[in-house]
């Protein structure tokens, strides 16, 4: 006993195998009286005696349900072998729907009561990688795997680190099937890049005339995000053959070989449609994003089209998210150039000084790991054009050289690729070749119309050369696309500033307090502020931006800020008066 009176908690280290029988509800329903006459011959005639000879000890049995303590790894694996060679072989005789195992197997500490029972993430993890397991197989941890592999002669595959239900960090797990060598059932392998399958959208009324509209809507939204190069989108033909049927998203994940799995309805009554869809991390069954759209079924296709669009640009950053927090979870060790891509990602998009540092040296480790890697490569430009356009560069010339070439090289590499088209024409906006990165970003828009961020750069172009009336309608789409993207203060910014270059400073100024509330470490929004204050006869807001760009880069004056950004001469001269007016030495 402790000195606090409660006993003592009681540790070990052991191997878990857990167990379940396969789709054990539905069996059930078809032969209540056969299917347990089944499960208690499988526990009398195969799970106690292995447990027993391999020395195991069962611990618990639930409806279909197993759980054998081991105090060896490699006994427990052996033991699962055999059950399922033994149920394999008794699917020859002449049962009408013989039962299948999933089996799971973790090494690790548990927890002990003085009843037998065991507690701990050690059980935890091996119900877990029961879940994942096929039918007729066996899933094993990394920490199992390390054990056996040299002394058993079974044919492991690696399934990468998979997140699980309630345990904090991903599991590597390697799976084993048959063992009686037979051919395993084999799952795609997930792509290193983000994979997704859009499932057909369930038309949820009674009459099945609005059919059309359900199959219309999932097809417009696969080749919307097949346009999306830096995601593996599963075709129409795969995805349809589930239509009509009830499906386990996570069962979808193995069978496709996808991480993300987005599903939705869509519902009629009378001359209203109702239309829902959610996105789903499969491998965790994580619900990411969901939404709900309503509309008129006179206007079927354009809220169809509205539609498409909304879901797709609301997927990008859910995926992006998602694809961050996962590279965030592996070790140091581990980081491939892709994981060290989506680190950097938040950085590249909050557009201050220090994310722009930590982005560049994210990015130059990728680029040294695979120099020719388009988004990589696209990415590091956008950071040096960036010190360029928001006064951070010690060398103005270099970065820009910087920007053009890696942005070049990108798009040779992935020239169709709509992403790595906006960044060229990026580059091409701050060197001031606009007529170039018009045709860039026209081209960018026409491969992927779904594009926030090729909007926002098009918005900014149009701006830049004194066209605010397109900028300002590029950058509404842009927000539209996109309202929840960590970006969105980006097009704030950039209709305040095109209100600036209207003449309009009242107007500039509401944005750009809008911009800057949403993001406050985004300094350089104060030049336009502060000028838009100036102009707008308000001195005294117009110096504290001042005073906060002051704080931010320390010995600005205005002569620094006329050489940054690509406004026309014009407009960079009221730009410039704004700001002696309110206080940045010249």
């Amino acid at each position: 006993m402790s000195g606090s009176g409660k006993p003592k908690v009681q540790r070990r280290l052991a191997a878990i195998l857990a167990a379940d029988v396969v789709g054990f509800s539905q069996l059930m329903g078809e032969d209540e009286e056969g299917t347990l006459t089944q499960v208690k011959s499988l526990r009398r005639d195969i799970i106690e005696p292995k447990a027993v000879e391999h020395h195991g000890r069962v611990v618990k049995t639930t409806g279909d349900g197993f759980l054998v303590e081991f105090s060896s790894p490699t006994e427990a694996v052996q033991c699962a072998v055999e059950m399922q060679e033994d149920l394999a072989s008794r699917a020859t005789d002449k049962t009408p729907r013989p039962l299948q195992l999933r089996i799971g197997i973790n090494l690790g500490e548990i927890i002990f009561e003085e009843d037998g029972d065991i507690y701990g993430d050690g059980v935890n993890i091996a119900a877990r990688l029961e879940q994942l397991a096929q039918p007729g197989a066996v899933c094993v941890s990394a920490k199992v795997y390390e054990e056996v592999r040299d002394k058993l002669p079974y044919p492991f595959r690696d399934q990468g680190e998979r997140l699980v239900k309630n345990i904090a960090k991903p599991v590597r797990v390697y799976s084993l099937f048959d063992g009686n060598g037979a051919a395993p059932q084999t799952s795609p392998p997930i792509p290193e890049r983000p994979s997704i399958a859009v499932l057909p959208f369930d038309y949820m009324s009674e009459s099945r005339d609005g059919e059309f509209l359900a199959d219309g809507l999932s097809e417009d939204i696969i080749a919307a995000l097949s346009r999306i190069r830096s995601f593996f989108v599963i075709a129409r033909n795969s995805t349809f053959t589930y239509k009509g049927k009830a499906v386990n998203v996570q069962q979808v994940s193995r069978d496709l070989g996808v991480r993300y799995v987005l599903e939705g309805s869509v519902r009629r009554s009378r001359d209203k449609v109702r239309i829902t869809a959610q996105l789903i991390d499969a491998t965790t069954g994580a619900h990411l994003w969901a939404d709900r759209y309503d509309g008129m079924v006179d206007d079927i296709f354009e809220l169809q089209d509205r539609i498409t669009a909304s879901v797709v640009g609301a997927i990008q950053p859910s995926i992006r998210a998602a694809e961050i927090e996962r590279a965030h979870r592996k070790r140091p060790d581990s980081l491939n150039a892709y994981d060290l891509v989506m680190q950097a990602l938040p950085h590249v998009w909050s557009l201050d000084a220090t994310s722009n540092r930590v982005a560049t040296r994210l990015l130059d480790q990728a680029l040294k790991l695979d120099p020719v890697y388009p988004l990589a490569l696209s990415l590091a430009s956008w950071c040096s054009g960036q010190r360029v356009i928001y006064n951070w560069s010690t060398n103005p010339e270099s970065d820009k050289r910087d920007a053009l070439e890696k942005a070049q090289l990108a798009a040779g590499l992935a020239s169709d690729d709509p992403f790595v088209l906006t960044v060229l024409g990026a580059a091409h906006t701050i060197t001031r070749e606009f007529q170039a990165a018009l045709y860039l970003l026209d081209k960018a828009l026409t491969l992927d119309p779904n594009s926030a961020w090729a909007w926002n750069r098009s918005g900014w172009l149009h701006t830049f050369r004194d066209d605010p009336r397109t900028g300002i309608d590029h950058f509404e789409r842009a927000i539209r696309l996109s309202p929840f993207d960590p970006m969105v203060f980006n097009s704030y910014a950039g209709i305040g500033d095109a209100h600036f270059v209207a003449g309009r400073y009242p107007e500039a100024v509401t944005w750009l307090e809008k911009a800057r509330l949403a993001h406050p470490r985004a300094a350089w929004i104060n030049r336009f502020l502060a000028a838009s204050y100036a102009l707008s006869g308000r001195q005294q807001e117009a110096e504290v931006c001042v005073q906060r760009l002051l704080t931010t880069y320390p010995g600005l004056t205005v002569t620094a800020v006329k050489a940054a950004p690509p406004f026309s001469p014009e407009v960079i001269d009221r730009l410039c008066e704004g700001l002696k007016q309110a206080g940045l030495p010249e």
